[in-house]
């Protein structure tokens, strides 16, 4: 008997899906959640704790896969080692396995925060660089489990960079589309490197989105982008993890960069399901981070266009009013433009789930310019840790929020540095610009 299935988020809908089906969208438009059919024992969490002692089982030693009784789609029994090696796709244990939050004393320092409140989470030391592989191996297990054996997505960087990872280790063929001049070369070579099958796209993101979407339907390829709600339940354990680290006490405040929202979705579902459970009493508040330069969520959320906030609204969310927003600016010839390419998306594909996780967590949508998550970028190295200029965004928007009296300097603070940096040059010409605030020039000898 199965234990999950796919659901349609739209309140009016509600269509149900077996979760032995690819699709990801509802009939109605509406992108689908992973349901699950039993309520988890909070006893799990001491199951969680004594895993972290893995004994060379890789599926207790993956940050992912040591809460499989959490995210079983597959329904297997997660005690035994044969099923787990059977189904669940790990590459030999190592995603989420060293991403932990860790305190940051320069930063705290820097945003104006009391240095034991504030905590920051380096995906980028998961396999493939960043908070991707999180996702990656829950929706590659799903591909598994149907037996498909080509995976499609498009991408910025980070997502071809680790599906094509994924793909290599499955013996899965992966392509992915790019658009052309748009991505940092150490992420693009990655997927070279891994054996994608690279297309280039005359477009940004967003062109390359639909365009992947679209081979995927007639090609019948798996699409691993944050539209896939398979991909949404691994990087649910991004929170598991930080939760963990705190007692499973939540924090006040919980940031992260925003591009195409997959990880405001994950953020959000994550914690409706252990508030739903009975496992945490407290709901943090949710910050996304925009780019000035990508703010497409931004704008929306907080009535910059036409004078009316976009919301939720119990499912109910105004998509003429999004629509019409987006002929706006194709109108008028505006595309996403940063630095930070992570998250250079016009059209956040998870806009709707992103809307519902605000609204269950009281959330804010911020903006920073690329000068704040270039400075944010460089005082989280000079802490010794590594992350790429669109995690500059959470130091620099818990500093603007610091001075905005909005966040009280004693608050408990958890961002998400989702990626480690692969754009070497950025970080050279940030250093060799002696009007950088944390710039650091050679001398001449």
């Amino acid at each position: 008997m199965q234990t999950a299935n796919k659901k349609c988020i739209n309140p009016d809908c509600g269509l149900t899906f077996d979760i032995s089906t690819g699709n990801y969208l509802c009939t109605c438009g509406y992108l689908l959640d992973v349901q699950y059919h039993n309520l988890p024992k909070r006893e799990l969490i001491d199951r969680f704790y004594e895993r972290r002692d893995h004994g060379g089982n890789i599926y207790d030693e993956s940050g992912v896969w040591r809460f499989r009784d959490l995210i079983n789609f597959v329904n297997i029994d997660c005690e035994d080692f044969t099923q787990c090696a059977s189904y669940l796709v790990s590459l030999d244990g190592s995603e989420g396995r060293l991403s932990k939050p860790y305190k940051m004393s320069k930063v705290a320092e820097y945003a104006d925060i009391d240095i034991d409140s504030l905590l920051l989470q380096p995906e980028g030391y998961n396999p493939s660089g960043s908070f991707k592989d999180n996702g990656m191996s829950t929706a590659v297990t799903h591909a598994k489990m149907l037996k498909i054996r080509n995976l499609i997505c498009a991408s910025t960087g980070n997502t071809s960079a680790s599906a094509a990872m994924y793909a290599a280790n499955e013996r899965m063929s992966c392509s992915v589309y790019i658009p052309k001049g748009e991505v940092a070369p150490g992420k693009l070579g990655q997927a070279f490197q891994f054996g994608a099958h690279v297309i280039e796209v005359n477009g940004n993101f967003d062109v390359a989105l639909f365009t992947s979407l679209k081979a995927a339907r007639e090609n019948g390829g798996y699409t691993v982008n944050s539209v896939n709600p398979f991909r949404i339940e691994g990087q649910k354990t991004m929170i598991y993890r930080v939760l963990e680290s705190l007692d499973w006490s939540p924090p006040d405040w919980i940031f992260y960069p925003g591009g195409a929202l997959g990880n405001t979705a994950s953020c959000g579902k994550c914690l409706m399901e252990l508030y739903k459970w009975g496992w945490i009493k407290k709901i943090p508040r949710l910050v996304v981070v925009n780019s000035e330069g990508a703010n497409s969520f931004y704008e929306l959320v907080n009535g910059h266009f036409e004078g009316k906030k976009l919301s939720w609204n119990n499912g109910r969310p105004d998509l003429i009013m999004i629509n019409r927003y987006y002929e706006f600016n194709d109108a008028r010839g505006k595309v996403p433009k940063t630095q930070a390419t992570a998250i250079q998306i016009g059209r956040p594909a998870n806009i709707i789930k992103a809307l519902r996780a605000l609204d269950f967590t009281n959330g804010l949508v911020v903006q920073v310019n690329d000068r704040e998550m270039a400075d944010g970028m460089s005082i989280v190295g000079l802490n010794g840790f590594d992350c790429e200029m669109a995690s500059g965004a959470v130091p620099a928007a818990v500093k603007k929020l610091r001075q905005e009296e909005v966040i009280e300097k004693d608050d408990v603070v958890v961002g998400i540095l989702t990626g480690r940096q692969k754009d070497p040059q950025l970080v050279v010409n940030y250093h060799l610009d002696s009007n950088n605030r944390f710039a650091n020039p050679p001398s001449k000898a």
